[in-house]
């Protein structure tokens, strides 16, 4: 079982500034306002700056009217893409226990490493302060460019992205409107796919597991779609905070148990916790998929060694990691690829657990 051949987009969550915050005034102009005053895509703004010779002489001239009119000129951040001589790329990570975390990261720091570039990695840890505090930490550390495993839904985040005027690589998701450069999935259609793969085994009665937020929730609502569509009936919805370990699907299984009602199966949006909700079960004396049955997502080494291992929808975590540091080292060589947003596909790796 694959998901469509065009992917869904995925309505990602946007979070608009608080009010006094993110506004235009005493900030500093951002590229892309730059570019529109000019207009010319923000790519264009930002060869000029670092390889004027690059950009015929008409355009050239435009843009650089606006930037003596506007004084971007003087913005630090377009002095560090004017010199060039940054070899740092910064990778924030959701969560560095994350098996398809760090194979992105491990392929994207492979890619970039031969070429002079050197890869720091920061975590996220699913928390808004601390997100924002990273790329707030990024004006001081000025980098080539920023990649993140995840999506940006801070409003005030998003614009300060944009303001330091480099290539920013959003993956995981599927967004209609990425900040820059997209290498990502439909969470939307995994979660119909699992749908789809319980009701084909004669499920009926069905519940979910998952993070309340973010991607959870976006795999959350593909599932609940798809199972009324194939008449499922969605028994219970455990929502989970932070995942840093099984004993969160370990908790999340007993949360789910408390509440009652007969369950044919759960889906598990992340193998976290479908790992951990599989040995809870077999814990409790449950013979799964017998009295009932797991679907994860994610795929991870600890899922392939327990009996009667996990099924479990999969990507290709590592070629994310591959194709974003394809795209960055294009951009940055000032040959940016006719696709700056890719999609991976999903698909379904059958163990015995559905």
């Amino acid at each position: 079982m694959t998901a469509p051949a065009k992917p869904t987009y995925d309505d990602v969550l946007r979070i608009p500034a608080p009010p006094g915050r993110g506004a235009a005034a005493g900030r500093p102009l951002r590229i892309e306002e730059v570019a529109e005053r000019a207009g010319v895509a923000p790519i264009t703004v930002s060869r000029v700056l670092r390889h004027p010779e690059k950009v015929n002489r008409e355009t050239r001239d435009r843009i650089l009217e606006v930037i003596e009119a506007t004084g971007y000129a003087s913005n630090p951040h377009a002095r560090a893409l004017r010199s060039g001589r940054s070899n740092v790329v910064v990778a924030f990570v959701s969560n560095i226990l994350s098996q398809q975390f760090g194979l992105a990261v491990r392929s994207f720091a492979a890619t970039l490493e031969p070429e002079g570039f050197e890869v720091l990695v920061g975590q996220t840890s699913y928390s808004y302060a601390k997100e924002v505090a990273m790329i707030q930490s990024l004006r001081g550390i000025r980098p080539a460019a920023v990649m993140f495993t995840g999506v940006i839904e801070l409003h005030e985040n998003r614009a300060a992205l944009a303001e330091l005027g480099i290539p920013v690589i959003e993956t995981w998701a599927f967004p209609r409107d990425p900040i820059d450069m997209l290498v990502g999935l439909s969470n939307t259609d995994a979660g119909a796919m699992a749908a789809r793969r319980l009701a084909d085994a004669g499920h009926r009665r069905v519940a979910f597991i998952g993070r309340s937020s973010g991607r959870g929730a976006l795999r959350r609502d593909g599932f609940r779609a798809a199972a009324a569509e194939l008449g499922l009936d969605v028994v219970h919805e455990i929502g989970v905070g932070e995942i840093t370990g099984l004993v969160d699907g370990r908790a999340a299984f007993t949360a789910l148990l408390d509440r009652g009602g007969r369950i044919d199966a759960v889906f598990c949006a992340n193998d976290l916790l479908a790992t951990g909700a599989l040995i809870e079960a077999r814990s409790r004396g449950l013979t799964v998929p017998r009295d009932l049955a797991v679907l994860g997502f994610g795929d991870n080494d600890v899922a392939d060694q327990i009996t009667p291992g996990l099924t479990t929808i999969t990507f290709d975590s590592a070629a994310i990691g591959r194709i974003a540091g394809e795209l960055l080292l294009a951009r940055l060589s000032d040959t940016p690829s006719a696709e700056p947003r890719r999609a991976v596909e999903l698909a379904l790796v059958e163990r015995g657990s559905v």
